[in-house]
């Protein structure tokens, strides 16, 4: 089942509403008593929901023939603009830019050391999702290189465990379903009944 008829550009627009509703409702003082960590927690709940989101594609066309290859870019760059959006409000609205401050957490604190080596794995994969990147890499390396997705997915999923300081039913599912769709995806392929391996 092809999806030719969403525009990849509306993926995007809908992608950023909840960074939208976030910040209003921040400004709007609706988020509760501690509105900038309520701001951190929603972005970078959303930048693992479009990571989960871009590993569902080759799952859901293989077993079940819906193809949202086109749309996975897109799922991808969304995942990697809120991490940023998360990153920003850590340092900027959290900590002020006090570099000495915000070292000495990434340091001490797991979560905060297992986010900010999530996000220097995502960049790579960001930087090199354009057309342009893929050919002058080469189709096999830059496979290669987006492997990262599946420790990227695993810190992410680990970063929110740690960042709630509990073992809570949600980051849990998260955490179930980041491991799932790896187990998944690298699992192999199945041979048809019919069709003969290649020789060597």
């Amino acid at each position: 089942m092809k999806t030719r008829g969403f525009p990849v550009w509306a993926v995007y627009a809908l992608g950023f509403v909840p960074a939208v509703v976030a910040f209003g409702g921040g400004l709007a003082g609706t988020t509760g008593p501690d509105p900038i960590r309520a701001l951190e927690q929603t972005l970078g709940l959303w930048a693992l929901r479009f990571l989960l989101a871009a590993l569902c594609v080759t799952p859901l066309r293989r077993f079940f023939g819906v193809n949202l290859l086109r749309y996975r870019r897109a799922l991808g760059l969304l995942c990697f603009y809120y991490a940023s959006l998360h990153l920003l409000a850590f340092i900027g609205l959290d900590h002020s830019f006090d570099w000495a401050e915000i070292t000495r957490e990434i340091l001490k604190r797991p979560y905060a050391f297992i986010g900010m080596a999530c996000l220097l794995l995502l960049i790579p994969l960001a930087a090199t999702s354009t057309n342009a990147m893929i050919k002058r890499l080469g189709a096999k390396n830059w496979t290669r290189l987006h492997r990262l997705v599946y420790p990227a997915a695993l810190l992410a999923a680990a970063h929110f465990i740690f960042a709630v300081k509990s073992w809570p039913l949600e980051p849990l599912l998260y955490a179930g379903a980041a491991l799932a769709l790896l187990l998944v995806r690298l699992a192999p392929k199945r041979r048809p009944s019919f069709e003969q391996p290649h020789k060597a």
